[in-house]
């Protein structure tokens, strides 16, 4: 696929090349440069970091997982209640895009046994090189060590640099300036208060995908922080996610406790705390599970018995005694304990070590190509935008959906 030359179709309205400016060198920014500078633009990057897409790197050292393979009927329900737009641009710009991207940068694509989707090198960094030569070939200026200080008089841009203050008037611009987790890769929010300041609203960020805080037992936490329960159920609020968590010195992180998070924050928000009810053996139903706890024998250790008539580990058999409660003795009360296990959720991690934020700018300050309505000709995409997602490829699909829907947008106005 000729990526390439389809956004040239795309874009065949242009008129004449114009100086466009992408505040952010993240997969938001560098995905819209490369539309933009397709249809014939004059680009140029600002990043205040010494080099683009520290984040992006981060998030690649375990495995890139650029998307997922699920249908697009529910792919599109990972983006929650309320975030419409993000939708609407995931089914413009859908996996399959995403895929054919990387494929033609290179970067051959594998679905894993999780449905989720990687690079065949697996990191980041190869697929990375590809892409900033692709930006270079296009004639893509990147100038780092920039950092955007807010709106100038006819709203210009402002720059901090090494050479001191820069002002720069392009036709057009796209922000793509990140969320506020892991703010010594480059994302940390401060954007918020410029845009304030501009009369541009903005929701508060907030941790998400994040671990959460539980007040664990001293000996709990020091026998088994690092331990995971897998193939468990937790629900929250009405919504229940199946998967693993890990067992921290603070609380519980991890897939399932990430798909989640809304809920967890939503129960923090209005009562100062949340409770997390684990199903330890979500495949077995009541009465199942019951019949397997039948067999006891005399003499035979709980913990024993539990691990070896339901298969659970050490720590979640912990876990049902955690906060020195007994268990109980009848095998349909045990069953009861074992499906239905509360934990008391105090706090989230901090939004520094978060995978990701949840908040950003409103959507009612955006027209519907993703213009900043009282300021046109700007645009912005990505992890700034009010919106969130679980892990598993949902959220990097989410920023290179929204950066094609600002990026396709800012053409049309130029045009």
């Amino acid at each position: 696929m000729d990526v390439d030359a389809e956004y040239r179709r795309m874009v065949s309205t242009a008129s004449s090349a114009r100086e466009v400016a992408i505040i952010g060198a993240g997969p938001a920014g560098l995905f819209a440069a490369e539309i933009i500078a397709s249809a014939g633009h004059r680009v140029t990057i600002y990043e205040r970091m010494p080099s683009p897409a520290r984040k992006f790197l981060l998030a690649g050292r375990g495995g890139l997982n650029l998307t997922h393979s699920e249908q697009l009927e529910d792919f599109v329900t990972r983006y929650g209640d309320g975030n419409g737009r993000v939708q609407a641009s995931v089914e413009a710009f859908p996996p399959s895009r995403l895929v054919a991207w990387a494929n033609d940068l290179g970067a051959a694509t594998f679905v894993g046994t999780s449905g989720r989707v990687f690079p065949k090198a697996m990191k980041a960094s190869p697929l990375l090189r590809a892409w900033l030569r692709r930006l270079d070939s296009l004639g893509v200026v990147i100038r780092t060590r920039h950092r955007w200080k807010g709106f100038g008089e006819g709203n210009s841009l402002l720059f901090d640099t090494p050479a001191g203050d820069v002002t720069v008037k392009p036709a057009a611009c796209l922000f793509a300036l990140g969320g506020a987790s892991w703010p010594r890769l480059g994302s940390d929010g401060s954007w918020v208060e410029r845009f304030e300041h501009a009369g541009i609203r903005s929701t508060k960020l907030l941790p998400a995908n994040c671990g959460v805080i539980i007040p664990w037992s001293e000996i709990f936490k020091s026998r088994f922080a690092g331990h995971a329960l897998k193939r468990i159920a937790i629900s929250v609020g009405g919504k229940t996610a199946r998967g693993e968590a890990i067992i921290t010195e603070t609380g519980l992180e991890g897939g399932a406790i990430y798909s989640v998070g809304p809920s967890i924050r939503a129960a923090l928000a209005a009562d100062g705390e949340a409770t997390l009810m684990l199903d330890l053996k979500p495949d077995l139903d009541g009465p199942a599970l019951t019949a397997r706890l039948q067999t006891r024998r005399p003499k035979e250790t709980m913990t024993n018995f539990l691990r070896k008539a339901a298969h659970l580990s050490p720590a979640a058999v912990a876990l049902l005694r955690e906060g020195s409660t007994p268990l109980p003795e009848t095998a349909e009360d045990l069953a009861a304990r074992v499906k239905a296990v509360a934990v008391r959720v105090v706090g989230l991690t901090s939004i520094e070590r978060a995978i990701s934020t949840a908040g950003g700018l409103s959507w009612g300050t955006l027209d519907e190509h993703m213009m900043i309505a009282s300021m046109p000709g700007m645009f912005a995409a990505g992890e700034m935008l009010d919106w969130e997602a679980p892990t598993g490829g949902f959220l990097l699909q989410g920023t290179f959906a929204t950066a094609a829907a600002a990026a396709n947008g800012l053409l049309r106005w130029l045009s």
